[in-house]
Formats: structure tokens, sequence, C-alpha cells
């Protein structure tokens, strides 16, 4: 029979769960003054600015945490933390942030209403809904990265989840929103419903819902039980699902579409890492067998294919970016191909550069005159004649997103095809290299429009190209991390 706990060391022990928490508390603390001010009603642009810092507050504190080496399981078998959780949660939580300064110019100015740019509704309050939406579902990332079973995992992905489906329609200005929002939720459904399956197959087969019991069963190691295979399947397939790898990436065109830019943001740099952190989490050590090794391998090599050369064919920017960002699942799920020492640090440099670049593109897009407008890829046509400043950004923003040295894309993508080379895939990483030179094309079609093509001629109010404070701030935060990544690629890695 177990003693009783003394006093200090309950004490010891609920203020290490308090620490390991510490992200988010913030967060819930955060949630709960924003409710708060709504409930009053007063105090409503302070929203933003709340939100703002109360996710830096948070991010950090776990980067504080992970240069202490702290560790700690507060739930055991559950949910616990280690330097690299709490790093994860610091690098998920810093992109936020220029989310958040991107949602002031977007949301409490006036929401054109989908019947046309001439109808304007006032809706004062749909920042502090934003935030309110946003911090809970940062609150559900970082759960993710310290689950340690499916339940905690679960509970994570749908915290997470479902405020994305909200967002997505909040303050639409777009009348494809509704239609985005509900094909966003039924294949979220889908992903959800096949998770709970693949666990529910793994605790039949192992008695155990712990992550320990998905990484030996994906293992070559591993027990070659065909029902936790089904089971890790299932899960895999789930991965997949909410990451958007062909063939199950339906949902991202129309969501990233039909979404206001932040949230489109949001779901294109968030929401794709947290998924694929839990992902190298719930993986962990394990060398991958048959049928997840060809799983791995397929899926994600024909994401990529299609992804870029479904890219090419868009007039409209956001759809662009959706099928770029499901070419982009392909690499990074291509990670899991690689040895497990450096799968890791492959997948957190990939997802920080990748995402700095992402949310600098949709920072420097420059405003117009209804949504519609705006996302029409004819609407940069001169660009750089009109708005060098937004041009050149997002030039740079294309340029190494496409993989071209001596931009951090390059790196990225050379650390994850050198890992998957070093585990002993030539094929496949020469496979997934060619296709990745697919993307170049309309990366540099993009280049064209801006710098080679003559101005197109604006009206009326889209006809100012300046860019509002909040996406000027969101400019200069993510040039602040591109420079630092792109100058010192070998510190950065150091602390990864």
């Amino acid at each position: 029979m177990t003693a009783p706990m003394t006093p200090a060391a309950l004490q010891a022990a609920v203020q290490a769960a308090t620490t390991a928490m510490l992200p988010e508390h913030l967060l819930l603390l955060g949630m709960v003054l924003l409710i708060v001010l709504e409930i009053v009603g007063r105090w409503q642009r302070a929203s933003l600015p709340l939100a703002l810092a109360v996710v830096a507050a948070a991010a950090v504190a776990a980067a504080r945490l992970s240069l202490a080496d702290f560790s700690a399981a507060p739930f055991p078998g559950h949910l616990s933390v280690i330097p690299a959780t709490l790093l994860a949660k610091a690098i998920v939580l810093a992109l936020a942030l220029p989310v958040l300064l991107m949602a002031r110019g977007e949301f409490g100015d006036g929401v054109a209403d989908p019947r046309g740019p001439e109808s304007v509704s006032r809706h004062p309050n749909i920042s502090g809904e934003f935030t309110i939406l946003l911090l809970a579902s940062l609150y559900g990332a970082c759960l993710m990265q310290s689950a340690d079973s499916f339940l905690t995992l679960f509970l994570g992905l749908e915290i997470m989840s479902l405020p994305v489906y909200v967002l997505v329609l909040l303050a639409y200005r777009r009348p494809q929103a509704a239609e985005a929002a509900l094909k966003y939720l039924v294949l979220g459904g889908t992903a959800t419903a096949m998770l709970l399956m693949g666990a529910s197959l793994l605790y039949g087969a192992t008695g155990s819902l712990a992550m320990e019991a998905f990484t030996r069963a994906v293992s070559a190691g591993g027990a070659a039980d065909p029902l936790a295979r089904a089971a890790a399947v299932l899960v895999l397939l789930a991965l997949f699902l909410k990451g958007a790898v062909v063939p199950f990436h339906a949902w991202a065109p129309d969501a990233y579409e039909g979404a206001s830019v932040p949230v489109t943001a949001y779901m294109a740099v968030i929401v794709k890492a947290a998924v694929l952190l839990a992902a190298v989490r719930l993986f962990g050590n394990a060398t991958l067998a048959s049928p997840l090794l060809e799983l791995v391998a397929v899926l994600p090599l024909a994401s990529i294919i299609w992804g870029n050369l479904a890219a090419m064919r868009q007039a409209s920017l956001r759809r662009m970016i959706a099928y770029s960002s499901i070419a982009h699942a392909g690499y990074l799920f291509y990670a899991l191909l690689g040895a497990p020492a450096g799968r890791l640090q492959a997948v957190v440099f990939y997802l920080l550069a990748y995402g700095l670049l992402n949310l600098l593109a949709f920072a420097a897009l420059p405003p117009a005159a209804d949504d519609g407008q705006r996302d029409r890829l004819d609407h940069l046509k001169g660009l750089f004649h009109r708005a060098p400043f937004s041009a050149l950004l997002l030039g740079m923003a294309m340029l190494s997103l496409a993989g071209l040295p001596p931009f951090p894309g390059f790196v990225a993508k050379f650390l994850i095809f050198k890992n998957v080379l070093a585990a002993g895939y030539t094929l496949y990483a020469v496979l997934g290299l060619l296709g990745s030179y697919l993307g170049l094309y309309f990366y540099l079609r993009m280049i064209e429009l801006m710098f080679m093509s003559p101005a197109a001629s604006l009206s009326g109010e889209g006809s100012s190209q300046r860019l509002a404070l909040g996406a000027s701030l969101a400019c200069v935060a993510c040039l602040s991390g591109v420079a630092v990544v792109a100058v010192l690629p070998g510190w950065v890695l150091q602390h990864l």
C-alpha cells in the first residue's frame, strides 16, 4: 500500500505541476480575462494587446524552462514535459504573435458583407471573440506537445481544432466561408474518428493507451500484431488528414481561401506545426517498418508532387498557398523516414523557417478594396512599382519557400533530405527532391508578376497599398526571425 504524501512532498508536487504547465496556465488566464472583458462590455480595444502580452509571456516562460533543462511529469503516463517539449511550445507560441499582429488591421474596423464590398457591417467585439478562440486553440496545441497518452493527445487535438472551425467563419468577408468551414468541420471530424478508432484498436491489442505502445507498433523491431499495425495505420492517416497530406487534403484549399488572412496564416503555420511536432513525439525513436514505412514514403511523395502541380494552376493566392502547404506537409512527414536522432531537429528547423516565411508572405500582402480582389494573383501585378517594400518581402518569402539558397528554406529542405539519405532511403530522397523542383514554377511566377509585369489598375479604396500598422509590425517580427535563421543556421540548430 502506498504511503500518503507528506505536506512538503505534496507542496513540491503541486509546484512542479504548476511550473510544468506554466505556458498553458498563462493562456488559460488570458482567456478568462478576455471573457471578462467581453462580459463587461468595455475596453474591447484592449483585447488584442492583452492577447499579445499573454502569448508572449507564455512563449517566454516555455523558452526559459527549456533553457533551464526543466523536466517534470505532473500527470504520469498522460502528460510530461522535457526541454524539447518546452522548446516546441515556445516556437508554436512565438509563431502565433505575428498572427495576432496581423489581426489588428483585419478585425474590429468593419467587416465586409459577402453580398458585396459596398455593404459593411460593424462588429466592434470581433477582436475579442477572435483572441479568445485563438488562445483556446493555442492551449490545445501546447497540450499536444506534452501528451504521453492518446487520451491527452485527443484532448489537445480537439481543443486546438474546434476553435479553428469557428475562426474560419468569424468575421467572414467572402461567401465561401460557410462552405469552407463546413468542409473543414466534416473532414476534421473524420480525422478525430480515425484517431479514436486507432487508439481503440491499439488498446485492444496492447492493453495500453500510452504513446509508447504506438511506438512499439510502428517500430521495425516491434511485435507483428496485425491489430496493432492496423491501429498505427489509422492514427497515421488521422495525422495525414490534419496535416493536409494527399489524398486527405481536400479541405485545405477551400478553408484557406474562405477564411480571413490571419486565420489562413494560423491554419497554414500553427496548426501544421502542432500536428507535425505531435507526430514526431508520437513516433519517438521508432525506426519504421511496413506498412507504415510505405505510407510515410508514398503519400507524402504524392503530396509533394500534387501540391506543387496543383499550385501552378491557381488564380487565388490563398489557394496557391494551400497547395504549397500540402507540398510542404509532404516534406515534413518525409522527415519521419529519417534516423530518429535527427528527426526532431530537422522538423523543428523546417517548421521555424517555413512558419516565418509563410507569416511574412501573409503580413506583406497588400490591402485591397475587398477580400476577393486582394486574394487574386492579378492584384500583385507590378507590385514592386506600387509598394516596393511589400514586393521585396513577398519575393523573399517565395524564394525561400522554393528552397533556393541562401534563404533558410534551402537549409530546411537540405536537413530533411540529408536525414532520409542517411537512413538509406536513397530512391525516396531523390524522388522527393525532384518533386520539390516542380514548385519553382509557381514561386517564380509570383516574382514575375510582382517585378516584371506592368502595374495592375486599382480603383477606389483598394488603391492604397500601405500596410496597416499591425501588418507592418508582423513583417518586422518575421523578418527579424528570418535574418537569424538565415545568417546563423548553425547556431539555431545547436539550440534545437
